[in-house]
């Protein structure tokens, strides 16, 4: 199996890459070399992560060590939500190009679907603590990404935590000059996300997964949350292979196609992380792999959304669905059973779907079963 995948674009994508989200200043810069020495071209970096000036310094340095070119490299990084008016679009991606110490980006992603209220704030509150959003949405947003392929900034577009709804949304954007090549997802075998990767390739999108090993160390994890890594079926395939459940894990994304970036500061783990392109799991394992599937998210995107207001859809919660106020839109709907499903799951931009239990639509499931198929079938949503 090759070990990149190619874009829509014809260009080739290293398939295992390196993630630095939660990456801390002081050791993010260390762990990015040890990459670049074991092997790794592909690095996704992101604004909003605020490591991108040592990972730029650590590609320097291998670059001037004549370890790797820059043409050698595949970098990736994201436009935060906060970003999205016109005017602040190429001052964010300006930043990341300076702090990653580079003259283009290999691929620039929308980070989130849902626009947050400019200024210096990466998560703007009101009084109350209510997350503030924005009107301006990634539409805006796009066109001035597709500025910086023009003018040689940037290779390719793509988006991150977008549901297919959302990408139908940017692909049916009237005058769109480049179709997005990417849609970065959290994907794992407790979220397989089999109908978002199968609708991506279906329109020439690929797929990277991150969280792959479930995200371990992420600050919002409980006891009782399930633990990928320590899944006995996993690590039964793992001893059989002779490898770690985390290789295991990252070879499953490996043979589905999809890219997998794993995170690690660990200069062990990073190494071993890169060492998955000498076995193969057998059909039987990838199935029973696929099979583990339980719509389990570890990112809420973030806990901090937990009383959001909205004014345009497009938000990923706890289990996949958050209720939520909708401050510029109250629309009730009501349809008899056998309908309210497929209408729920409209794209039409309502955030607010009321129900009851004499609806009998409701105790009936069919609201329920529409907004979790809507979950299942991308990376965010909001009601």
């Amino acid at each position: 199996m090759a070990n990149f995948v190619e874009l829509s674009t014809k260009i080739k994508m290293p398939i295992v890459g390196l993630g630095t989200w939660q990456s801390p200043p002081g050791k993010v810069k260390e762990a990015v070399k040890v990459a670049i020495d074991a092997g790794y071209r592909h690095i996704d970096c992101a604004y909003v992560y605020k490591n991108e000036n040592e990972v730029g310094e650590a590609l320097q340095e291998k670059m001037e060590e004549k370890v790797v070119k820059r043409e050698d490299l595949f970098v990736v990084s994201k436009l935060w939500s906060t970003f999205f008016e016109k005017n602040l679009v190429k001052e964010a991606f300006q930043k990341t190009l300076k702090d990653l110490k580079l003259d283009y980006l290999d691929l620039y992603l929308v980070h989130f679907p849902q626009g947050l209220k400019a200024g210096s704030e990466y998560l703007p509150r009101d009084e109350k603590g209510n997350i503030i959003t924005s009107k301006i949405t990634f539409l805006e947003a796009w066109e001035v990404m597709e500025e910086l392929v023009d003018e040689g900034l940037v290779k390719a577009l793509g988006v991150s935590n977008f549901n297919h709804l959302q990408i139908e949304r940017l692909l049916n954007k009237p005058g769109l000059k480049y179709k997005p090549v990417m849609n970065q997802v959290e994907c794992h075998p407790y979220l397989t996300q089999d109908k978002l990767i199968q609708y991506c390739h279906s329109k020439g999108i690929s797929v990277t997964a991150y969280s792959p090993l479930g995200s371990p160390d992420r600050p919002w994890a409980k006891p009782e949350d399930p633990s990928l890594l320590e899944d006995p079926k996993i690590k039964e395939i793992a001893a059989k292979h002779g490898k770690t459940s985390a290789q295991v894990l990252i070879r499953f994304h490996i043979q589905r196609n999809v890219v997998v970036i794993p995170k690690s500061v660990t200069p062990g783990r990073v190494v071993e992380n890169f060492q998955v392109f000498d076995f193969t799991l057998s059909d039987e394992e990838m199935t029973t792999i696929l099979s583990f599937n339980r719509n389990w998210r570890a990112f809420d995107l973030p806990d901090i959304f937990d009383t959001l207001t909205l004014e345009s859809p497009g938000l990923i919660k706890k289990k996949d669905i958050v209720l939520i106020a909708a401050q510029s839109l109250n629309f009730v709907l009501v349809f008899p059973p056998g309908k309210v499903k497929e209408t729920v799951k409209l794209d039409t931009g309502h955030c607010h779907i009321d129900c009851a239990q004499v609806y009998e639509n409701a105790t009936g499931n069919e609201v329920g079963e529409g907004l979790r198929e809507d979950g299942e079938e991308g990376g965010a949503i909001c009601c």
